[in-house]
Parts: C-alpha cells; sequence; structure tokens
C-alpha cells in the first residue's frame, strides 16, 4: 500500500494537514535535540522527509522503513539535492537490523500505528538505543472534548478520501489511514504502553488541538520505569 502512494506522499501528506505537517517535522526535530557526531534513528521513515530535518544540527541520522517503495524514493530524491548525512536501511520495526545500543535517539513519526505489534516495537527500539538515550514518537491524536473528536473523525472519513482520490492514485490507502487513526489509543494510553516497554522520564503533549501528541521518554542505565505524564 506505502509502495504504491510513495511518490505523491509528501504532497498528500502537505495538502491533508494544510501545512501542518512541516511544523510537526520541527517540533519532533527539536524534541530529538541531535547534536553534531550523534546518530539518530528515524524509524518507518518513508522518503526521509523528517529523516532530512533530524540532520540540520550536524547529526547523522538513518532513516529505516518496511516499504522498499518509500525508501527508493527517499534515497533518489536525496541524491538529487546533494549530499546529505541520511542513509536508508530496509527493515521490520519488529526486527530491528541493528545492534543493541547503537543510536543516541530513536524517532518514529506517524507509523507505531501501522506496526502489527506496538509493544515489541517500543523494547526494540528501546533495545538499539544506548542507555540514557531519547525517543521521540510523533503520532495522530484525539481531541479532549469528546463530541470535538467525534466530529473530526466524521469529518476525515469523508475529507481524505475525497483530497486523495483527487491527488493520490491510491486513495483507499487513505480511507485505512482514517480507520487506523480512529482505532489509536489517546496520548495517556501511549505513554503507559511506553513505559510499560522499559522506557523512563515518559511524558507527552498535544499538537494542533490534539490532531497530533509528541511522546518523550529515556532509555534508563537501570531497569525500571515510571508512568508517563501529560506536559
Amino acid at each position: 500500500m506505502f509502495d504504491h502512494v510513495a511518490e505523491r506522499y509528501d504532497l498528500l501528506n502537505d495538502v491533508l494537514s494544510l501545512g501542518r505537517d512541516r511544523w510537526w517535522r520541527r517540533v519532533v526535530a527539536a524534541a530529538v535535540g541531535a547534536g553534531p557526531g550523534e546518530l539518530v534513528l528515524d524509524l518507518a521513515a518513508g522518503t526521509g522527509t523528517v529523516s532530512k530535518t533530524l540532520t540540520r544540527a550536524g547529526a547523522n541520522c538513518v532513516a529505516c522503513d518496511f516499504s522498499l517503495g518509500m525508501l527508493k524514493v527517499g534515497a533518489r530524491r536525496l541524491r538529487a539535492g546533494g549530499p546529505e548525512p541520511v542513509s536508508f536501511v530496509a527493515g521490520d520495526a519488529l526486527r530491528l537490523p541493528f545492534d543493541d545500543a547503537v543510536f543516541d535517539a530513536v524517532t518514529i513519526s506517524f507509523g507505531l500505528r501501522n506496526v502489527a505489534d506496538t509493544a515489541a516495537a517500543l523494547a526494540e527500539m528501546r533495545r538499539v538505543t544506548r542507555p540514557g538515550g531519547r525517543l521521540v514518537i510523533c503520532e495522530f491524536g484525539h481531541l479532549a472534548a469528546r463530541p470535538l473528536d467525534a466530529l473530526y473523525a466524521r469529518a476525515l472519513a469523508v475529507a481524505l478520501p475525497a483530497v486523495a482520490r483527487t491527488v493520490s492514485r491510491n486513495p483507499a490507502a487513505y480511507t485505512y489511514l482514517v480507520e487506523s487513526i480512529g482505532a489509536w489509543p489517546a496520548g495517556q494510553q501511549l505513554a503507559d504502553w511506553v513505559a510499560a516497554a522499559g522506557w523512563s522520564a515518559v511524558r507527552w503533549r498535544s499538537l494542533t488541538l490534539g490532531v497530533v501528541a509528541i511522546h518523550l521518554a529515556r532509555n534508563p542505565p537501570a531497569t525500571g520505569g515510571a508512568a508517563g505524564q501529560k506536559v
């Protein structure tokens, strides 16, 4: 499915979010805070739009995704734009092709809800993160007021497929997008899942009235974690 929408994926994200996806990427990059010489894993990286943002302060980034089509588009665009400190690697979030404790930070944007086993993915991300390293998750959320959230969900169900039909060759993929957003838990539940996977200092906040939530955590030097708090 993602292979088939790869060419216009970034364009559709820009259209459907009314350009807010650019700001969300900047928020993710600021939360990761990757500096010169650090190595960051951008999981479910797609075409690498977040990955490139993460390298602006001098870090190196590995863009990892399950979709070869998305990676090919991203690598082609990277070559066309000149040298960038981003490497594209095919990989499964449940069985990452990396050694233990190799990354200073791991991030995943709008991809965690697509994995088959969220707990296993969170555990894998922790495995490849060095002790003291950071985790940043950016994912769709829910509006705080239930009536507004229900209205928002109905609007998405109509608007996303309609817009996708005019721009994308695979509008059915955006029906899946609506369904996956609706089925995804609220911010506190995801924070609890992150803590249960062994991450510590878990905290989260809503962006754009709750349309998106960003979660942050640390890989503790010792075992243990704490329940997440909204910030």
